[in-house]
């Protein structure tokens, strides 16, 4: 019993200031942080290959903002020297017509000249074109996971929608 009241008595006595916290306000500590990039004003098109681990963004720096139809036409001429020297290629067929994208608010509808099961390469090239076209400047779209592809096949009559998450990966939008 005596431990215990001579065991309170302590705690009692530590408590209060045992916390660590003094009453100071506040210390200099220095030069601000330092090491981020001020906003250089660079524009990005981000286009979407396929390397030994999948479908992968690649960055090429551009003069303005790029649309998705400008972002289409630069995948369709394929990885430049650097990136096919990283193993990167392409998985797009070759198309009988145009591949054309259209942005509206918070979307993208992408249009293919031909019906995908007629596509050759897997559906790595869909991928990268459906990728390639949400990560481009879309009007009211605030991220571009957030963009909804809605993709029409010659030869039918409804479009379905899609979305690229940020692995790079499309995910079907059921119901829309």
């Amino acid at each position: 019993m005596k431990r215990r009241i001579i065991l309170i008595a302590a705690l009692s006595a530590v408590l209060p200031t045992g916390c660590g916290v003094g009453s100071t306000g506040p210390v200099p500590a220095g030069a601000p942080a330092s090491g981020l990039q001020a906003d250089s004003g660079a524009h990005y098109a981000h286009l979407y290959f396929v390397g030994p681990y999948g479908v992968q963004a690649v960055s090429r720096e551009r003069d303005a903002p790029v649309t998705p139809q400008q972002a289409l036409d630069l995948l369709r001429k394929g990885p430049d020297k650097a990136e096919r020297a990283r193993g990167l290629i392409t998985e797009v067929p070759p198309l009988q017509g145009r591949l054309t994208a259209r942005a509206t608010d918070g979307a993208v509808d992408v249009y293919l000249p031909v019906p995908v099961a007629n596509m050759t390469g897997g559906g790595l090239g869909l991928s990268q074109i459906i990728c390639t076209a949400a990560n481009a400047e879309v009007p009211g779209a605030e991220q571009p996971s957030a963009v909804d592809v809605r993709v029409h096949e010659t030869g039918y009559a409804t479009e379905w929608t899609v979305r690229c998450n940020t692995a790079g990966t499309v995910v079907p939008l059921p119901g829309r």
